[in-house]
């Protein structure tokens, strides 16, 4: 019986009507020259405030951590009021809504923005691309590869705690009822945390203390202006594309979980393999991340709502993140309680871009 997943959830003074979460997913229909929310944004997230809490897609804290094209940013006033659209129409229709901090870090090339990319070391990310428009016929992305970063100095390492800082902020500006700060898949903070991205031999390289410390500073920066009991971090301890296999990097996100524990944020939102073939998550490190993190964790993962459950009445998560499953049916949490048909993906080339409703807010609801 899938039951525990429609329960409200307490998210500290956050009163969920129910524990599905619509995570994270980047679809790139920001404006073209502000990089700030469309009136269609609101709409497509507005479809989906049956949610008990809404991530957005990652945002961008400066021109700097933007690495895709047309996704938004959270760094001027045209965003910021871009964004107030997005939060006043989800809470019109009682919904609860994040958003997320980013900063790509060396995930970038300076035919997206302009800059060279900036990384804890110069290295390049091997086998990895990005995207931009550039007119294709059909509008779909063109892939293009990474470029060599620039090592960050230390006036850019407190430069990007600042943005992030700032960028909480303005998202209270805009209405959000928190924010996530982004330290997954392969962007700037998870490459602080992995050894082989991360080589440096100051404060914030080498040791496994040291290569947490980015992510440390932008948490007690974030919660210190808006509130530890706003602000959530998402990790992704088992994903190693973008050139990001470390074998120490399970010892390393427990050791941010503790500290994370210790600074009592929201919650901890874990980005887990969403591929078919993926590799399981051993229930060892779902019992050990419940003994060091007290407050509420969240699976992402392309879980099937059984999966899910299992995992909330096992105790290893409080809430479960969907993705493509809230991407094509907007009414996900009702579809899952009447055992109703799901909508599938109608058009792959819509999933990024795309100046129209068509595979974005076209989808239809249950009659």
């Amino acid at each position: 019986m899938i039951t525990k997943i429609f329960e409200p959830y307490q998210l500290n003074s956050i009163e969920l009507k129910n524990r599905f979460v619509m995570a994270p997913m980047t679809r790139s229909r920001a404006s073209v020259t502000g990089h700030a929310p469309v009136t269609l944004m609101a709409e497509y997230y507005g479809q989906r405030s049956s949610a008990g809490l809404i991530i957005t897609e990652a945002t961008q804290v400066s021109m700097q951590g933007m690495g895709y094209s047309r996704t938004p940013g959270i760094y001027s006033d045209e965003q910021v009021e871009g964004w107030k659209q997005v939060t006043e129409t989800v809470h019109r229709k009682g919904g609860k809504i994040f958003l997320q901090l980013w900063h790509v870090g060396r995930v970038s090339s300076s035919r997206v923005n302009g800059l060279q990319p900036i990384a804890p070391s110069p290295i390049i990310a091997a086998n990895t691309s990005v995207y931009i428009f550039d007119g294709a016929p059909n509008g779909d992305a063109t892939f293009i590869p990474v470029e060599k970063p620039r090592e960050m100095s230390k006036a850019d390492i407190a430069n990007v705690i600042k943005e992030f800082e700032q960028g909480a902020i303005n998202a209270m500006k805009a209405g959000f009822d928190g924010v996530e700060i982004h330290g997954a898949n392969g962007y700037l903070i998870d490459q602080f945390l992995r050894n082989n991205s991360n080589q440096r031999t100051d404060e914030y390289g080498g040791s496994k203390e040291n290569r947490i410390r980015l992510l440390l500073e932008i948490t007690q920066a974030v919660t210190g202006a808006i509130g530890k009991e706003k602000t959530g971090v998402r990790l992704s301890p088992f994903i190693k594309f973008k050139d990001m296999d470390d074998p120490e990097i399970l010892d390393t996100i427990m050791l941010a979980t503790e500290r994370l524990n210790e600074l009592d944020i929201a919650y901890l939102h874990l980005c887990e393999a969403d591929w078919d073939d993926a590799p399981a998550i051993p229930i060892t490190f779902r019992q050990n991340l419940r003994q060091k993190f007290k407050n509420a964790i969240i699976a992402t993962g392309n879980k099937t709502p059984e999966e899910g459950e299992e995992l909330l009445q096992n105790d290893w998560a409080d809430l479960i993140g969907f993705g493509r499953k809230f991407l094509t049916n907007p009414d996900y949490p009702e579809r899952v309680k009447k055992n109703a048909a799901l909508n599938s993906i109608t058009d792959p080339h819509t999933l990024f871009g795309g100046g129209d409703a068509r595979g974005y807010t076209d989808y239809p609801l249950l009659k």
